[in-house]
């Protein structure tokens, strides 16, 4: 599945890099070429719940096979697009094809992660999606820049790219991971389990009674931890060069270094998640979400912006493990609804990260970058309070649910129902 991340992303890196100067070589205007640039994204919100709800009903492997080809399948309609509303469909096209990848994704990854290497299964994942990305970009440049801006040609570079992925996932990605079920085989074995457990099929944990309010929670962390993290989206090579007067060169360069941050910075958090704290990986993305904003106003230079840039993607390299662990302990209150449960969790990342971007560019418009520097770390503070209070509402739950049904799914909240806590009792 890691080495489908990278396939994968460096195929959609070519398409990043290619679609909005063909766009524009089509004569869009940069106000529709940032309608086209988000509006997968927004068609991805619109499916997610009803996409996960279908991917648990037939199957996680079949449903990630059907997105991955259809998902090859724009790559390949894109070389034939020759008009902007052509773009735009097919930009729609992958953004369906998204609402179905992203719950079945992430459920198979908390599924073969299992509960001991979860947080680092969405390290290793990430980070192969982020040098994918970065890979497929470059080439996507030298394509260009040796076939005259040939952009069907890129298109089709992509597609054929998107075939190996398709045949990794059907081949050798498996619907259930043989650890897991055989963990689930001793957990609900008679000579394992106590019969008291038996007792309380609806108390597998304390979360169970009120699922709604434990996914809310975390859909209410989602936005905000991704809100913060992607407020500059898209705005930081403006802010290098409009800013800090930087060439592109420089910024160019600022890139590459930052990328190399990524490669070793997500497979460690994944460790520091799973075997020390997963607290403590949430608390450094909001210190480099902090830093980072400072150093972009206090040093408006190549060494600052480079710095900073470093900061702010190490603290999404943190974000991204710890928030597939807590996606993995959420969804598995309910196993048979996984990929419903993580759609909602995605579709979070996805609102923060529409929001972000929004909302630095209008207090960029109208009070400049320090406000919007000062609102970004105004909210990474909020968050982290919000993250730490949840974090630790979570633990004193599981403490109780010790001293009373032992635990099926772990970092888990919620109360007892009247219902359950009547049955308990008597």
């Amino acid at each position: 599945m890691v080495a489908e991340g990278f396939l994968s992303r460096l195929s959609f890196g070519l398409i990043s890099f290619a679609l909005p100067l063909y766009a524009y070589h089509l004569g869009m205007k940069l106000s529709e070429i940032g309608i086209l640039s988000s509006i997968n994204l927004v068609v991805a919100m619109a499916f997610k719940p009803l996409m996960g709800a279908m991917a648990d009903r037939f199957g996680l492997k079949r449903s990630f096979t059907v997105a991955t080809g259809l998902r090859s399948a724009v790559s390949l309609a894109l070389a034939f697009a020759g008009s902007p509303w052509q773009l735009l469909a097919f930009r729609s096209a992958y953004g369906v094809s998204q609402s179905v990848r992203d719950p079945a994704l992430n459920a198979l990854l908390a599924e073969h992660g299992g509960k001991k290497m979860v947080a680092s299964s969405f390290g290793w994942y990430s980070t192969a999606k982020s040098v994918g990305g970065s890979l497929g970009s470059a080439v996507a440049g030298v394509l260009l820049a040796l076939t005259a801006s040939n952009y069907s040609l890129v298109f089709v570079v992509a597609f054929v790219l998107s075939l190996l992925p398709v045949f990794m996932v059907g081949r050798y990605v498996q619907e259930r991971s043989e650890t897991n079920e055989a963990d689930e085989a001793v957990r609900k074995s008679d000579g394992a389990v106590p019969a008291e457990r038996n007792a309380y099929p609806a108390a597998n944990s304390i979360a169970a009674s009120r699922p709604g309010l434990a996914i809310f929670s975390y859909v209410g962390l989602g936005v905000m931890i991704s809100g913060t993290a992607q407020m500059l989206r898209g705005l930081l090579p403006i802010l290098a060069t409009q800013y800090a007067g930087l060439s592109e060169a420089q910024t160019g360069v600022i890139y590459t270094a930052s990328t190399l941050v990524v490669i070793f910075a997500g497979p460690l958090f994944g460790w520091l998640s799973d075997n020390v704290s997963q607290k403590l990986v949430l608390m450094v993305r909001g210190i480099a979400n902090t830093l980072s904003s400072i150093l972009f106003v206090a040093c408006p230079n190549l060494a600052g912006i480079a710095i900073g840039k470093a900061v702010d993607d190490l603290g999404k390299a943190a974000f991204k493990p710890a928030w597939g662990a807590l996606m993995a302990d959420v969804s598995s209150l309910d196993k048979k609804r996984r990929a419903r449960t993580i759609g909602f969790m995605c579709l979070s990342e996805d609102a923060g990260e529409i929001a972000g971007p929004v909302l630095a560019g209008f207090l960029w418009s109208a009070w400049g970058v320090p406000v919007v520097m000062g609102v970004r770390v105004l909210l990474a503070l909020v968050t982290e309070v919000y993250a730490t209070m949840l974090v630790g509402f979570l633990n004193k739950q599981q403490r109780m649910e010790d001293f009373s049904v032992p635990l099926a799914a772990t970092r888990t909240i919620g109360e007892f129902s009247g219902r359950d806590a009547g049955t308990h009792s008597g």
